[in-house]
């Protein structure tokens, strides 16, 4: 079996063919995917489709590229936090590349999603983007490695991937593994630990290859787990195998069907 241990679901791409994006996953091995909150004005959709379906499970976060939403407060979080299907603290992060200006406010909201996560109990969902060192020192100061947690779709370098190793953290590799020039992410695919690797599809964006360029799902995360194999000259069991299992170690809230 294998996990999509990063998806939205409830966006419109994929929402509106349901029963067609359940049944594929079915096809291809995929028992568990999560579906990420992206802010609080929409998490209902999110909780609703965990809800509905024990396949899937859900995370409450505000996305560090969202401005005109719902402020999160610790209160807030942990509160939606406390429904059995949500296994996560996030999406949350930084995001440098699009909010150039007062990224202050984005560190203070990073550090309000770390703090609920840690009274909570539960792992985090850390985007970051062109903030690399400041995601891995905020991190590291509010004390995130109690709780761990996972950076999603991970295209940093092998000296970012050792710090965040270091910290408790997994890596997660997108379909952006399959493409052919992303070397550095290959190479972090590579060197890091078998037991400190997920993989996601972020879907509806970044469809590996042979889809590239089309609406993702999470019954592509396969190309995903066959490329990390490929790359690391192990049989493709081993990989969904360690994968998931590495899923279930960091998501103790989740339960295996």
């Amino acid at each position: 079996m294998l996990v999509d241990s990063h998806c939205h679901l409830d966006f419109p791409d994929l929402a509106n063919r349901m029963p067609d994006v359940l049944q594929r996953m079915q096809e291809n091995d995929v028992g568990v995917a999560v579906c990420i909150g992206v802010n609080l004005e929409d998490f209902p959709r999110v909780i609703a489709l965990a809800e509905e379906h024990a396949q899937l499970y859900a995370t409450v976060g505000v996305h560090p590229e969202y401005t005109d939403v719902e402020e999160p407060d610790e209160a807030r979080l942990l509160a939606l936090a406390g429904h059995p299907k949500v296994i996560a603290i996030g999406e949350t992060g930084l995001d440098y590349y699009w909010q150039k200006d007062h990224p202050e406010w984005q560190r203070e909201r990073f550090r309000t999603h770390i703090r609920a996560a840690r009274r909570c109990g539960k792992p985090l969902v850390v985007h970051t983007r062109d903030s690399a060192a400041d995601t891995l020192r905020v991190l590291k100061v509010e004390g995130a490695g109690a709780v761990g947690g996972v950076m999603h779709c991970f295209t940093e370098d092998w000296d970012v991937a050792k710090l965040a190793l270091d910290l408790g953290f997994y890596l997660s590799f997108s379909g952006i593994v399959t493409f052919k020039n992303a070397t550095i992410v290959k190479d972090v695919a590579q060197k890091c630990p078998l037991d400190r690797i997920l993989v996601e599809t972020d879907s509806p964006y970044l469809a590996p290859v042979p889809y590239r360029g089309k609406p993702n799902e999470p019954s592509y995360v396969r190309h995903v787990a066959e490329e990390i194999a490929r790359l690391r000259a192990m049989p493709i069991d081993a990989v969904h195998q360690a994968t998931t299992d590495n899923f279930f170690s960091l998501f103790k809230h989740a339960n295996r069907l």
